[in-house]
């Protein structure tokens, strides 16, 4: 089987020697057997999610679930009605933090919106771990740990992917006979979803420039302002375009996806997240040019998984995705507040992800991380 592994830290590790943990009572109730992380129980923590709309976060609570019950410590999971809600998981922060619980689990919407709840988290004695997204530009020692995949080189390997099954039409192009490739990213706020969508881009780029092509990229701006090694429209050979739906949902997704997928120069489209690469389905049921062969139509690849991902690439209108294991970031979550609790070191927790196709999706490595 060939696997591509991509963990790498987040960050630069951050070790805390730690004394204290939350700023709230230790909770007397006990439930779960013990585990390797000591004796201490009773801890009660809170935990916010980017939200309950997607099979994607309802893993990450079993993770959660999971690790109290091994652990004796219990957890309240809560979050928005979707992504797009920042305000309304800010609000959740903020509440739970006038809890005093003895530790918070994050899972920022939008990393920059959390920095003042963050110093007030710190200001009040509550260790924060970060899980699925980091905040790099957090005040310092609010965050412990972050439990996250590396985003960046996670979306490179969907373009490395990518890029041979249409290599061949990357090479035949010219400025005067530009080919697209799409890409559908649900917001640009999230710190991972950044990430993984520069990621991409930046792959695409190199891939391509190796291969004497030009790219353009266009659409979103930030996602354009951030692009390196790009050139002007006019000069491309290669047009790397970015869609943002207005809200993170899959029906808003599918809009921005069949923006592209409408084009005749589109060769391919990737969709960086579940809600996105289920709005790239969506957008195929109408349009149906979805193929894992470039000679038959646009070549497809995703993130997570989710039913509809996996029954695309089963029936071979994705080529494959990446899927990262919500789940085991939930779990250890947990154990890294526990361990926080319990006075021991803790840094950032690299996560592995995989490339994922039809031959390989239903093996021992991949197959726990395929959630429906």
């Amino acid at each position: 089987m060939k696997k591509k592994l991509v963990a790498v830290l987040l960050s630069t590790a951050m070790v805390f020697s730690l004394a204290a943990c939350g700023g709230g009572d230790a909770k007397t109730e006990e439930g779960g057997d013990k585990a390797e992380s000591g004796d201490s129980k009773g801890y009660h923590f809170e935990v916010i999610v980017k939200s309950f709309q997607s099979t994607y976060w309802q893993a990450a609570v079993q993770g959660i679930d999971k690790a109290c019950e091994e652990l004796g410590v219990t957890a309240k999971s809560n979050g928005p009605a979707t992504e797009s809600d920042i305000a309304d998981q800010v609000t959740m922060l903020n509440d739970v933090i006038e809890k005093k619980p003895d530790g918070i689990g994050l899972a920022a919407c939008d990393t920059n919106s959390v920095l003042k709840s963050l110093q007030a988290a710190l200001d009040a004695g509550i260790p924060v771990v970060c899980f699925d997204t980091g905040v790099d530009n957090a005040p310092e020692g609010s965050v412990y740990a972050t439990v996250a995949t590396d985003n960046a080189q996670a979306g490179g390997v969907a373009a490395e992917n990518m890029f041979p099954v249409i290599e061949e039409k990357i090479k035949a192009a010219t400025p005067d006979k530009q080919v697209r490739i799409g890409e559908v990213n649900q917001d640009a706020t999230a710190q991972n979803i950044q990430q993984r969508g520069n990621g991409f881009i930046a792959k695409m780029i190199e891939l391509c420039t190796d291969a004497g092509k030009k790219v353009a990229v266009v659409g979103n701006e930030f996602y354009v302002n951030a692009a390196e090694g790009a050139v002007a429209e006019a000069e491309a050979d290669v047009i790397i375009e970015v869609g943002v739906p207005a809200q993170t949902t899959p029906d808003l997704a599918a809009t921005e996806a069949q923006k592209i997928m409408s084009k005749k120069d589109t060769i391919a489209i990737f969709g960086s997240n579940q809600v996105t690469a289920e709005g790239v389905i969506q957008a195929n049921n109408t349009l149906n040019v979805l193929d894992a062969d470039p000679a038959k139509g646009i070549v497809a690849a995703g993130f997570d998984a989710g039913t509809p991902q996996k029954e695309a690439i089963k029936s071979g209108k994705f080529i494959g995705s990446v899927t990262q294991s919500p789940l085991m970031m939930g779990y250890k979550c947990i154990y890294t507040l526990t361990d926080i609790c319990e006075d021991k070191e803790v840094s950032d927790i690299p996560m592995d992800g995989y490339w994922y196709t039809a031959d390989t999706m239903d093996s021992e490595d991949i197959a726990p991380n395929l959630y429906d």
